[in-house]
């Protein structure tokens, strides 16, 4: 072990003990940026391999989130936008998602770890293999409480929220409302309830990797009052102590929710 590795290791645990006595997120967002350019700048044949990369690190993610019993994860695995990248790279990214779901109900230890996989998206825009992926990994960890791990595959949040304002519109005209009505009495919450998050608490904590400095997006009418921390790291190079950092980073914020 060289010295730097040594000095991240203790300065890897003094982080972990200060953070024990503080509050953690209920909920972190994670957007897993940079998977193309770890592979392109590390010399990789395709972005494919770079979404391995990024694949294989989500585990030891969860794992660090395990250890803090943080009891809710979103991970945006693919947006509605990169369904129109080129199509090989779409059939990789959706075969890579499918893996990633199974290995995280099927592992020998899954029951153990306690994993609630969902997905949220519009998921009618994903080919049949992959929505089956999704529903059987659901199924198979419906019971599951220790961490709600929700996975977002075509996921957009402009997406969302005119979805869910289409599925509000419905209802109410299923119940006799006129649009008259519906504009009178329509509240903020009543959108809320149609989200594809419905029953899950807004993100207290956002993660983006990559240096982007942006939501892109993500979660965008549920981070109306969350904290957001930006890294320069790449996804699949993230490591534990760049998540503790976020986490200090979290302590530290005074979250007054506008008031």
């Amino acid at each position: 072990m060289s010295m730097l590795d040594l000095a991240y290791r203790v300065y890897e645990r003094r982080l972990a003990a200060d953070l024990a006595e503080g509050p953690v997120p209920g909920h972190v967002g994670v957007i897993l940026d940079g998977n193309r350019r770890f592979a392109r700048e590390r010399g990789l044949p395709g972005p494919t391999e770079g979404h391995v990369a990024g694949a294989r690190h989500i585990e030891v993610f969860l794992d660090w989130c395990l250890d803090f019993d943080i009891p809710c994860v979103t991970l945006w695995l693919l947006s509605t936008d990169n369904l129109g990248r080129d199509d090989e790279e779409v059939a990789g990214l959706l075969s890579i998602i499918e893996d990633t779901v199974v290995r995280m109900v099927s592992g020998p230890d899954a029951e153990a770890r306690g994993l609630r996989v969902t997905a949220v998206g519009a998921l009618e825009l994903l080919p049949d293999d992959t929505r089956r992926a999704l529903e059987r990994a659901e199924e198979a960890t419906a019971t599951h409480d220790r961490l709600r791990v929700q996975v977002a595959v075509g996921y957009g949040g402009r997406q969302e929220i005119t979805d869910a304002l289409r599925s509000l519109l419905r209802d109410r005209a299923e119940q006799g409302q006129s649009l008259e009505d519906v504009a009178a009495s329509l509240r903020p919450e009543d959108i809320g309830d149609h989200l594809y998050t419905t029953g899950l608490p807004d993100p207290d904590l956002i993660i983006r990797t990559s240096g982007e400095v942006r939501l892109s997006g993500f979660l965008l009418w549920q981070s109306a009052h969350s904290e957001f921390y930006f890294c320069d790291t790449y996804w699949p190079e993230f490591r534990r102590v760049d998540f503790l950092r976020a986490l200090r980073d979290y302590q530290r914020r005074s979250r007054r929710f506008g008031r």
